[in-house]
């Protein structure tokens, strides 16, 4: 046994002296790989590893895939032999967090918003926000809807329907071209051609991995490591809540577009009906959901992620938990004087999630997905390293 190590280790010794020197984000994910390839004891962990040992070489568009199939459930941190303080310092979950970063920066449309990942912390998040609701509260003051007392729960008493069907459809059609064109791009980066054939079901595959959250399971069902080493399945749940939550205020969205269009149904709309019940089912998940995710990570390890990325992690919370708020809030009064002024403020905070979703930790949802479609493809397809190929 104790032989069999010691050629584990002259093996791994070799890889880490053949790997990148590069100290950036991305030689390092590279330098660990080379060092996961030669051990391979968390192969069937996740997507992660099993993609790994299809290569040989891990090029900034590998690295940036691998780094996006990653869940950071932390199981192969605690599983490693070789994470600090071993010589080795093998710590996947943060290498990759690092580079997940960067591939956000490197695929950003227009490329000169890309250093937007950065400076998007909470006093960003906020700001924007508040000078959303600001705008949009001297719009309706100017107007002479904000302070006109109860209007019945009529919204388009405060703001005409046309104002926010062009404004707030302006804004989300930027975020969803600016997204896609992001996907795309690190889609075409590292774009093998493929069996198409053979790919047949990789969309399924993907969609119910993504909806389910399969890689946070920790690779063996118990769930993610929490900071007592414990295993435990609240940051699946959180997420579910959070992601879910978001897709029922979405949902409930399209309906009373549906409704306003389609049957000339104007709101406001009972409280029985489809679009508030499932805008308040959704907007109670975006309160549970994100807080309980800062609250979880309050109680991970440091080395578990990124911390330089916590900011921008909690400026996207911060927003989501106040357009939840604000929208629960606006439901609660819409009857009374105070509606316009929560109106607006609501309003703003939407504004504001909407302008910065390709340039916040939203962004993680979209290249995850593509990474996940791209490993539901390729493991369909020969290996070429089994195979004897370069």
């Amino acid at each position: 046994m104790t032989e069999s190590m010691d050629t584990l280790e002259t093996t791994i010794r070799l890889a880490v002296a053949t790997a990148s020197a590069s100290d950036d984000a991305v030689g390092e994910v590279a330098r660990q790989m080379q060092i996961c390839n030669a051990c391979r004891y968390c192969e069937g962990f996740c997507a992660v590893f099993p993609a790994m040992t299809r290569r040989l070489e891990f090029t900034p568009a590998t690295v940036h895939y691998l780094a996006n199939l990653c869940h950071n459930c932390g199981a192969c941190l605690h599983a490693c032999q070789y994470a600090p303080p071993h010589d080795f310092a093998v710590n996947v979950p943060r290498a990759m967090a690092r580079v997940r970063a960067l591939t956000y920066e490197t695929y950003a449309w227009p490329a000169t918003f890309g250093g937007a990942y950065r400076r998007n912390g909470l006093v960003v998040a906020l700001a924007t926000a508040v000078s959303m609701a600001l705008f949009l509260a001297l719009a309706s003051a100017m107007a002479g809807s904000l302070f006109n007392g109860p209007t019945g729960g009529n919204f388009y008493a405060v703001f005409p329907h046309g104002f926010m069907a062009t404004l707030f459809g302006a804004v989300l059609l930027f975020a969803v071209v600016a997204l896609g064109i992001g996907a795309a791009r690190f889609w075409t980066a590292e774009a093998e051609p493929f069996d198409r054939k053979l790919a047949a079901g990789s969309t399924t595959e993907t969609l119910r991995n993504a909806l389910t959250l399969k890689y946070l399971d920790g690779g063996h069902g118990d769930g993610c490591n929490d900071g007592n080493d414990r295993f435990t399945h609240w940051r699946r749940r959180m997420h579910h809540a959070t992601f879910y939550g978001f897709m029922l205020c979405f949902a409930a969205t399209c309906i009373a577009t549906i409704y306003h269009y389609a049957f000339g149904w104007h709101a406001p709309y009972a409280l029985t009906s489809v679009p508030v019940v499932l805008g308040t089912v959704g907007g109670v998940g975006l309160v549970i959901g994100p807080l309980g995710l800062l609250f979880l990570n309050t109680r991970r390890q440091s080395r578990e992620g990124d911390p330089a990325q916590r900011p921008m992690d909690v400026g996207f919370i911060a927003l989501l938990v106040a357009v939840s708020v604000t929208g629960l809030a606006l439901l609660a009064f819409r009857e009374y004087a105070a509606m316009p002024l929560l109106l607006a403020l609501h309003l703003g905070t939407v504004l504001a999630l909407f302008a910065l979703l390709p340039y916040c930790k939203f962004a993680h949802a979209v290249y995850r997905v593509a990474a996940l479609m791209k490993y539901a493809i390729e493991r369909r397809q020969p290996n070429r390293l089994q195979l004897g190929g370069d």
